[in-house]
Formats: structure tokens, C-alpha cells, sequence
């Protein structure tokens, strides 16, 4: 396997990376990597969360590979110092961050970051009271910091900076807090393996997980926890689909996330983990890969692939056939089947069939390991008075599941998609509250932005029906969709990658997403109302 290609995808992001910094040492906002605070000045306060991309600047300036311009190169480094000092120059007096509005305190934002800071701060062999001291005051905020929402990466994330720094500053002080945090995560591990991000699981976070607490695990060996990074890696292997893509709309979180640095480092106790990289290098070399460079998120890939050839396993284990058969993953309420068929006299095909069950039955089906069809199930727009809304049948829970040998239904409601869209009577109110009294209570805020943006629900009064019937070697998929009338239905179709809550590492572009959208309007005019809309494919 070509290691390298982690590497150059990597170092590909580095000079967007640095046109997102300043790198004026006269600016006042020399270091920071928010271009939207310091260059465009169209907000008002820089995202904590940004400081992050000091991390791949300093494993660029360390990466010993052909025509790495960054190599060992002097101002990479001074770069590299700015951003950890500006990091602490903007930073709450309690050592806290903000990420998408002001006195936020963000959890996501203040770990990531300070893990990237501790990190480049060791890699580059820096010695520096002032960082130190930054350090030690976000750890201690991060110690005591507790979020709305059950989001195990934050959690693994956490604990891995306060091992860090606990061994960086020969301290013993965040031994409960970490105690507690990993007690936690081992809490909301599924038995089937999975870790909790919001409502269920999303295999795209779930590689992240894996990341930090396998670094955690190379920091300081623990069975309970080898125990659980191998159920969590083998929980893992399922969703590397054929064609060496991953993750996508099957997950609670929506997220193409891989995150390849844990898999190397468990790798070398078990043989499996690397059997992962192996096929999403495969993807990578095709094109399969997802896209993840805005301005926001461009950071967490581009370090932790930079690690991945860091630590590469130089032997790999042989592949192995992929299983024939079915995976029922109860808890994670994901199916996936796998069968194989022959046509006349030629040689067999390969179905591979995912199928979200808990989100009304989002899908995709390979056929000898090409991606025939991705799809996320009815979305409608509609007109209430003055408003157009989106409904959707991935998003209302309690669907009515039969699993049959041959046969499989869901039936279900359909919710109302969130398209909140800011306003400027919305920021400013938004800041209003958090400068007069939100600024104390942002967990408080952040729990009701949650509510409004990602798991609060309601229903639309439609209802669905899908039914995947395995018939003479292909998947006959029947979707019946009944309305209580269809006068102010104005749009209906289904797409491949349709999504209804926020989420920040989500809808970024694959190549999967190319598929064509299966416009349905034309069928409205023909429906009385009572009568279903109905539409038959062979996959």
C-alpha cells in the first residue's frame, strides 16, 4: 500500500492552511488562523477551534518525504509559535474558547485545539513559560467542563490532552478527571462496539474516537481499554464499504469522516485495523475520499493523515474476502447484506446492501464493488402560507421494522427538515443574550441551539413506506408515499445524500454525491387524494 498518499493529500491543504493565517509578526493578530476575523473582518471575534491548524503546520515542517516544501523550513515553525500564543492571547480569562458565537466556551473547539497545541509544542521541542501556562489553564477548564449532549469524541478528546499534559508538566492533578471521562466513554460504548454521538451512531466520528483513545492507549496501556478499541475497530470494519469509500448518510451525524491515525497504531496488535486503511488507501487512490478543506474543518484530516504516514505499519496483513451473509446490528439499528448470485454461465456477483434502519431506511447497494445506488428516501417541498418547508422520512424515529429472509419494510412518519437560516435580527439577538446573561450560562444556550439545529423534532403529516425485496439476483426497492392531500406539495424526489440536522463535519462533497436527484413532481398531477404515490426500482 502506497503510505504516501496520506502524506500528499495532506500537504496539499498546507498553503490554504497558511493563507488562513497571519503571518504578519507586526499584526495584532499575528498567529491567528480565523481569516474571517483578522483579513475580512465580517465577525467579531475569532473561532477558538481555528488555532487547531497549528498541529499540521508543525508535522508538515517534520514530514521527511519527497518534494515537501515545508520540510525543516524556519518560518513554518515561527508560524507555528504564533498560532499556540495566539491561541492563548484569545482565549477567556478561565482558559476557554469560542467557535461560533461569543462567550460560547466550546468544548469541540477548546480540545481540539489545545490537543494541536500541546502536540506541536512536543513535536517541535518548544520551551516556552508562557504556553505552558495556557496549557495548564485549558486543562483545567476542560477538567471540569461538562456539555449538553452525549458526543464521545469530545470525551476521548479531552482525556487525551489531559494525558498529554499531564506528562508534559509532570503533574498528577486531572487523574479523577480523566478517570471519570474514560469511565464515561467505556459507558457509552454499544456492545455492538459503537460509541454515542447524539442520538445513535455515526461511523465517520466514531474513527475519531478510535484515534484519540488508541493514542491514549500507546501513552499508557490499559487491557479495559485494549478491550474496547478492538470491539470499536471491528465495529469499524463494516462500514469500509467495497469500493473503499466510507461512513456517509447511513450515520447519526451524517459525516464521511475517516480519521486513519488510530487504525495504524492498533494495527500493530491487531492486524484488521490495518486491513481498514488498506481499503480506504485503495478509495484514496481512486478518488473516493471526501473533500474536507472549508475554512472550518480543513484541520482534523490534514494532521491526522500526516500521522497516519508518520506511524505507517510497514508490514501489512493479506486481504480477506469480504464475509457472505447478513450483519444485524440491533443497537445501531444498521443492516447490511451481503449476497452473492450467479447470471447464466458467467461468474458471480456481489450485492452489498446498508441499510439505516433507524432513519426510514437510507441506503446504499454495491454490485461488485461499485456503488450503484446511494439513497436517502423522500424529501418534499411544501407550501404553509407564505413559508416553504422540507419534509423528510429520515429524520421521526419509532419506525415499524419487518426483516424478512428475502424481504425487508419500513414504514414510518415524516418530519419537518431544519433550514434554520441566520438573520441579522437573529445575531444580533443572539449576541445580546450571550453579552447580558448568556455569557454565564452557555451551556445553557448551546443546549438550545442543539434542540433547535440537531435533535428536536416534528412531525409532517405524511407517511411513508419502503419495502426492499431481494428478487432474481437484485434489490426491487417499492416506495409508497401517502399525503393527507397533495394541494400544497409543490416538490418531491429522492436524493443521495440528503441530510436534516446540523452537524459542522457533515455535506461535504464525495464523488458518490454525483448520483442524479429522482425528480418525482411529474407524478403529482396524476394523483387524486387519496391515492399514494408510488415508485418501483431494480437495483
Amino acid at each position: 500500500m502506497n503510505r504516501d498518499l496520506f502524506a500528499r493529500a495532506a500537504l496539499a491543504q498546507i498553503p490554504k492552511i497558511l493563507t488562513l493565517c497571519d503571518r504578519n509578526p507586526h499584526s495584532p493578530t499575528y498567529g491567528c488562523f480565523d481569516r474571517n476575523f483578522w483579513h475580512y473582518k465580517i465577525i467579531d471575534f475569532p473561532s477558538g477551534m481555528a488555532q487547531e491548524f497549528v498541529w499540521p503546520l508543525a508535522l508538515a515542517y517534520e514530514t521527511n518525504i519527497q518534494n515537501n516544501p515545508y520540510y525543516h523550513q524556519p518560518m513554518i515553525r515561527e508560524w507555528v509559535e504564533a498560532g499556540i500564543l495566539y491561541a492563548a492571547k484569545s482565549a477567556h480569562k478561565d482558559g476557554s474558547c469560542d467557535d461560533y458565537f461569543p462567550y460560547e466556551r466550546a468544548g469541540g473547539a477548546a480540545a481540539f485545539s489545545l490537543l494541536a497545541c500541546i502536540e506541536s509544542y512536543r513535536l517541535l521541542g518548544l520551551d516556552n513559560f508562557e504556553m505552558l501556562k495556557f496549557f495548564e489553564n485549558r486543562a483545567d477548564w476542560l477538567a471540569n467542563y461538562h456539555e449538553s449532549g452525549q458526543l464521545t469524541n469530545h470525551q476521548a478528546l479531552i482525556v487525551l490532552c489531559l494525558e498529554l499534559l499531564s506528562g508534559l508538566l509532570k503533574t498528577s492533578k486531572w487523574k479523577r478527571a480523566k478517570a471519570i471521562r474514560l469511565e464515561r466513554i467505556f459507558n457509552w460504548q454499544s456492545s455492538e462496539g459503537w460509541f454515542q454521538e447524539y442520538e445513535g451512531c455515526d461511523p465517520g466520528y466514531h474513527t475519531l474516537t478510535i484515534s484519540c483513545l488508541a493514542r491514549l492507549y500507546q501513552i499508557r496501556p490499559d487491557p479495559r481499554l485494549k478491550e474496547v478499541l478492538t470491539a470499536a475497530v471491528e465495529f469499524a470494519a463494516h462500514f469500509i464499504y467495497p469500493d473503499g469509500s466510507y461512513g456517509g448518510e447511513i450515520g447519526s451525524r451524517n459525516t464521511y469522516n475517516f480519521f486513519p491515525h488510530g487504525f495504524e497504531i492498533v494495527g500493530r496488535w491487531l492486524p484488521a485495523a490495518l486491513r481498514i486503511n488498506d481499503q480506504f488507501l485503495a478509495g484514496m487512490a481512486n478518488g473516493l475520499a471526501p473533500c474536507y478543506s472549508d475554512d472550518h474543518i480543513i484541520g482534523h484530516h490534514t494532521w491526522n493523515y500526516l500521522l497516519a504516514w508518520r506511524d505507517f505499519v510497514p508490514e501489512r496483513p493479506t486481504p480477506l474476502p469480504r464475509p457472505i451473509g447478513q450483519i444485524w446490528l440491533q443497537e445501531a439499528q444498521i443492516l447490511i447484506e451481503r449476497r452473492s448470485h450467479s447470471e447464466g454461465l458467467g461468474s458471480p456477483h456481489t450485492t452489498e446492501l446498508y441499510l439505516a434502519l433507524n432513519k426510514g431506511g437510507v441506503f446504499k447497494i454495491f454490485r461488485d464493488r461499485q456503488l450503484i445506488a446511494s439513497d436517502t428516501n423522500f424529501s418534499l417541498l411544501v407550501r404553509d402560507g407564505k413559508k416553504i418547508k422540507n419534509a423528510v422520512a429520515h429524520l421521526i424515529g419509532s419506525y415499524q421494522i419487518q426483516i424478512k429472509e428475502n424481504e425487508i419494510i419500513i414504514l414510518g412518519k415524516m418530519g419537518w427538515s431544519k433550514q434554520q437560516q441566520m438573520t441579522t435580527t437573529k445575531l444580533i439577538l443572539l449576541r445580546l443574550v450571550m453579552l447580558f446573561g448568556g455569557r454565564f450560562f452557555p451551556n445553557l444556550i448551546r443546549k438550545l441551539l442543539q434542540k433547535i439545529l440537531i435533535i428536536g423534532k416534528q412531525d409532517a403529516p405524511f407517511r411513508f413506506m419502503r419495502k426492499l425485496t431481494w428478487d432474481n439476483g437484485r434489490w426491487l426497492v417499492t416506495d409508497e408515499l401517502k399525503a393527507e392531500s397533495w394541494e400544497n406539495v409543490i416538490s418531491v424526489g429522492i436524493g443521495c445524500d440528503q441530510t436534516s440536522i446540523y452537524v459542522v463535519m457533515s455535506r461535504t462533497f464525495q464523488i458518490h454525491q454525483l448520483q442524479p436527484w429522482l425528480d418525482l413532481t411529474s407524478e403529482l398531477p396524476k394523483l387524486t387524494p387519496e391515492q399514494p404515490l408510488r415508485v418501483e426500482r431494480s437495483l
